[in-house]
């Protein structure tokens, strides 16, 4: 699959199957052409857009983002838990650290991501190439540099992607007919290289890709595509990935000695998207994922939505399951198969309102209106829900899989919070690192985004560790659910530490011990609620979930039971068993893969 040579003719079929996934993508919405030779796929502006369409195209589908590398890849850690059931050799042993060589969720993904690179590399090494390149209009050759930048970004996601659930990895940055005709059995690359490389070809896109203000004197519109702020975002976290903890082949975690080099190129870098002026937030959280993504909105305003991967077309090959496989159901329809972890749910401060959007405390009913509470073990994740999806809106009695849901690579408060992890562990909690923080917390707390606020604002005088620990706490806070917890916590070294902690905390609360003792068993809900705000006193819940439970039933409401044993024999009996430190950091290379090439060497443990 990636090693064998590819004669001309299947570099027609690759262009051509690049070309096809280019004319069902919304960022174009152009015919494809019919002849797919190099020389006339690179030979104009709109071809070659073309050409890098396919490329965006393999981020989503069932096999990208769609559903196997946002929702199956990233639980179980301490905010989200996989599915219920026993072992299945498929998603369910992934979620728990148990996946096999031979799991049959782990080939395809690989294969498509690595099917991204060559999809780029196609671009990359011909875009530059063009006539047109070099000899075109000023407007053609700002937007070939444009198309090129952007190749070399997507490169560098997909190769992320890959790294951090596989590690070292062969280093594909020729097409595939060309390192064919060098070494087709290549043996895996040292991630700190490939890192280098990736870093290095950021560094060359950032030069070539427009902010977004600049967009219109090249001709282009302000849209889904990648802009500088994402190029420089996407550097800032692999430049963290490169100074963090990984698990090596020696089966052990470890960082290079000069990991401070890579914070620097990540505090550089979002200091220049701070300071651009181009990216802000949105002063309303809950409104940024359900009147922006849930709405499947293209105006972002404040640009915070910096990189993201667009379904389209209600297929497996192109579209998400974003909101089908996980989210709260509609009249029975949906998996709800990613859920809360009861501790994660408590993280939350009781007037955080990100709680309440990032955590769904109830299903839906057959009128697609009322909402039914759950109980604490059947918490759904919240930012992707079917019953906020509009434009248009979902029938309740519609069972349809894909929604066209935009997963979320980078946001603009991801940004904000690797500054002052990076800045912070450089200089120290300085007064810039706290304002990025603080900024994020704010909004968090519905409190105007520039305006200090001794309420919700960190305490001055933090030391550099609890610094630190704050932003671990504020980056599950603020990104949870969003696919980036396990890799921090593997970057960080603490994705064992955090685990055990969970479990140890799920048993307590199980057992109603200290500090879970003075928290609600029951909760109670109204039977006519159609709000779909979790929260007590005017909205779905008649008591609060932070104090002891009423004496007598509410009237009109429906009692759920919450806190309870049922905690143990649920979340906690399947929470993460399989996971073996200095092994399940990373996934088993895919048996196929190995087969293919017999230089690929397996991961420690497997």
């Amino acid at each position: 699959m990636l090693t064998k040579p590819f004669s001309k003719l299947s570099l027609m079929m690759i262009a051509a199957t690049l070309l096809f996934m280019a004319s069902c993508k919304k960022y174009l919405d152009q015919q494809p052409i019919t002849d797919v030779s190099t020389e006339v796929v690179f030979s104009d502006v709109a071809s070659t857009y073309k050409a890098l369409a396919g490329v965006y195209s393999r981020l989503v589908g069932d096999q990208g983002f769609g559903i196997r590398l946002s929702l199956y890849y990233t639980v179980d850690t301490d905010e989200m838990q996989g599915p219920t059931g026993s072992g299945d050799n498929d998603r369910r042993d992934i979620a728990r650290y148990a996946a096999t060589s031979g799991n049959a969720q782990i080939s395809k993904p690989f294969d498509q991501l690595f099917t991204g690179i060559e999809f780029a590399n196609i671009c990359i090494a011909n875009i530059p190439k063009m006539a047109m390149y070099t000899g075109g209009t000023e407007q053609q050759k700002k937007q070939l540099q444009r198309m090129y930048g952007e190749a070399l970004t997507l490169r560098a996601q997909f190769y992320l992607e890959a790294i951090m659930n596989w590690g070292d990895l062969p280093a594909h940055f020729s097409p595939a007919s060309t390192l064919a005709n060098g070494n087709p059995f290549p043996a895996r690359t040292d991630r700190d290289t490939l890192y280098n490389h990736l870093i290095a070809d950021l560094k060359t896109a950032e030069d070539l890709v427009p902010w977004r203000n600049e967009l219109s004197a090249i001709g282009d519109p302000i849209d889904e595509r990648i802009t500088k702020g994402t190029v420089k975002g996407l550097r800032a976290r692999i430049a963290l990935f490169r100074g963090g903890y990984s698990l090596r082949s020696d089966g052990t975690m470890k960082r290079s000695a000069d990991y401070q080099n890579f914070y620097q190129i990540a505090r550089d870098e979002c200091n220049d998207i701070i300071n651009s002026g181009q990216h802000a937030l949105n002063p309303n959280y809950k409104s940024l994922w359900k009147d922006q993504v849930g709405s499947r909105a293209v105006a972002d305003p404040q640009g915070e939505l910096m990189f993201q991967a667009s379904g389209y077309g209600g297929v497996g090959a192109e579209d998400t399951k974003l909101g089908y496989y996980n989210g709260p159901t509609v009249n029975g329809k949906g998996n709800k198969s990613i859920n809360v972890l009861p501790t994660y749910f408590y993280l939350f401060d009781s007037t955080d309102l990100r709680r309440d959007v990032t955590c769904a405390v109830y299903n839906v009913a057959a009128d697609g209106v009322t909402k039914v509470g759950q109980a604490i073990t059947a918490i759904c994740d919240g930012k992707y829900r079917r019953d906020w999806i509009t434009n248009p809106v979902v029938s309740p009695t519609d069972a349809i899989q894909y929604f066209g849901l935009k997963w979320q690579i980078l946001r603009y408060s991801d940004v904000l919070l690797m500054y002052a992890e990076a800045d912070n562990e450089l200089n120290g909690p300085t007064a810039a690192a706290y304002n990025a923080v603080n900024q994020v917390r704010r909004r968090g707390y519905g409190k105007p985004i520039t305006t200090p606020n001794p309420t919700v604002d960190l305490p001055a005088g933090l030391s550099k560790s609890a610094f630190f620990d704050a932003i671990v706490k504020e980056r599950s806070l603020e990104l949870g659910g969003e696919g980036v917890r396990k890799y921090d916590l593997i970057r960080w070294n603490l994705l064992n530490t955090k685990l055990s902690a969970t479990k140890a905390a799920l048993l307590a609360m199980s057992n109603l011990s200290a500090p879970y003792n003075t928290l609600p068993t029951s909760m109670y809900y109204y039977k006519t609620a159609v709000s779909d705000d979790n929260t007590y006193g005017g909205g779905l819940w008649a008591n609060s979930f932070y104090k002891a439970a009423p004496s007598a039933t509410p009237a009109n409401t429906t009692k759920v039971v919450w806190l309870s044993a049922a905690i143990n024999t649920t979340a906690l009996s399947r929470f993460a068993t399989g996971f073996t430190t200095g092994k399940s950091e990373l996934l088993p290379l895919p048996q196929p893969a190995r087969d293919a090439n017999p230089n690929l060497t397996q991961n420690p443990g497997y």
